[in-house]
């Protein structure tokens, strides 16, 4: 099960035109380079570690844990894959963009409607 996001909306707020990858980085609670691996990943499935690490031109072990948070929160899956002269290696797939934006609006939307709430529920004393 997905990790819930640790949402940094209030950077969001502060943006009059943000870009997509500030969008997803804050909502999902990720940072950059976590946005910019799932970004590189959607291009490249059933990367590796090693492939990632290349393509990003970042060490193995940042790659690694810029995964595990995409993992935890969804947006990437790994599959194990067995190697002809034995071991194995995990491959890594982005969740689909379309999946990945509606991730994006139930977030917006929740976080939404519980402003409203808090809002709704404002009782100011002046009765």
């Amino acid at each position: 099960m997905a990790e819930p996001p640790q949402h940094r909306l209030g950077e969001l707020m502060e943006e009059s035109n943000p870009a997509f990858e500030a969008v997803m980085s804050c909502v999902f609670g990720i940072e950059d380079h976590e946005t910019r691996t799932y970004l590189v990943l959607c291009d490249r499935p059933g990367s590796t570690i090693a492939e990632l690490a290349t393509a990003l031109e970042r060490d193995r072990s940042t790659v690694n844990r810029s995964l595990s948070t995409l993992r935890d929160r969804g947006l990437v899956y790994r599959d194990r894959r067995l190697l002809d002269g034995g071991g194995d290696v995990y491959q890594y797939t982005a969740t689909s963009l379309p999946e990945a934006k509606a991730m994006l609006h139930e977030a917006l939307d929740a976080w939404t409607a519980t402003v409203h709430d808090v809002i709704d529920e404002f009782d100011d004393g002046a009765d």
